[in-house]
């Protein structure tokens, strides 16, 4: 029997191992001697709340799904029905093909076809690799379309410093802004300093009681153009989520609103783009007939 999530890539390298599916392109394990530096999912199971999966050609959500570009106006599938989004991008769930698997790496491809309210044609491409520093990921895009095409893109990965909940778990998030949202539709109203805020990580602290569901932007970065969110629990153990310099924006989430999975991991989602882009138009790409465009994410253990 196949699993639900279609095929099984396994990937190692020294300590740290991943499991990459067929369903999405997801990173569905990794993990560091043997210790678990994601929430995944079961192998038996169906990825839940977003769970590894690659956010593409946009992450976060489309206000009703409707947005212009280029004088055009467009209607996406509310895959949001309750809160009346569009969400997630339109790759979650298809069949990515393989393309190389060596025990390190592993390269998957999906042909995004022109449809109802994104018609634009895009090869996109994911590669996960593993090395010393831990797991590397790299989504790209191609424009096969004839006109230019709007295009943002995201990650879903939970992160596990230790055993849960989060509330004991120090974190580090060097951001100096975060996007304000309405409580019923989770869509931008406003932007706000940290400075002096609860929600001021940028000096490593306790998580506490605090609940996120927010954008976090204006990142601070290394001199490699790198910004590194990092976690650590109370019995020493650790993990950490780089981006690379296209990644302006990161979406943390304590999953109250989940009773199952609330606080037992703390989602860090690398975006390009922030929420509501399509029509906003901030960081979005407008990726050309031809241009292809590739942003860079990792885990590491710590």
């Amino acid at each position: 029997m196949l699993p639900p999530s279609g095929q099984q890539f396994v990937i190692s390298s020294g300590d740290y191992e991943a499991v990459v599916t067929e369903s999405g392109g997801a990173l569905r394990a990794l993990s560091h001697a043997g210790r678990p530096l994601i929430d995944g999912f079961e192998e038996d199971a169906a990825a839940s709340g977003g769970r590894g999966q690659l956010l593409m050609p946009w992450p976060n959500r489309v206000r009703d799904g409707r947005y212009a570009f280029e004088g055009v106006s467009q209607q996406l599938a509310l895959s949001e029905p309750a809160r009346h989004n569009a969400s997630h991008g339109l790759v979650r769930w298809a069949a990515w093909s393989l393309v190389a698997h060596r025990p390190d790496h592993v390269t998957l491809t999906y042909r995004l076809m022109s449809q109802t309210g994104y018609p634009w044609t895009l090869d996109l491409e994911v590669g996960y690799a593993l090395g010393p520093d831990g797991l590397t990921v790299t989504q790209s895009a191609t424009n096969r379309a004839g006109t230019t095409a709007p295009y943002a893109s995201g990650a879903h990965p939970y992160l596990r410093a230790g055993a849960g909940p989060v509330d004991g778990w120090t974190v580090e998030l060097p951001a100096s802004v975060r996007i304000l949202t309405d409580a019923e539709r989770l869509l931008p109203v406003d932007t706000e300093g940290v400075e002096g805020t609860p929600y001021d990580l940028r000096a490593p602290r306790p998580l506490g009681d605090l609940v996120l569901n927010h954008a976090y932007g204006r990142l601070a970065r290394d001199e490699h153009g790198r910004t590194t969110t990092r976690l650590r629990a109370p019995e020493g153990t650790g993990v950490e989520l780089w981006v690379d310099e296209h990644h302006d924006w990161l979406m943390v989430y304590t999953a109250d609103d989940v009773p199952a999975t609330a606080r037992r991991s703390l989602a860090v989602e690398p975006m390009t783009a922030p929420i509501d882009a399509f029509n906003s138009g901030v960081d979005l790409v407008r990726l050309e007939p031809g241009q292809r465009f590739s942003a860079s994410w990792g885990v590491r253990a710590s």
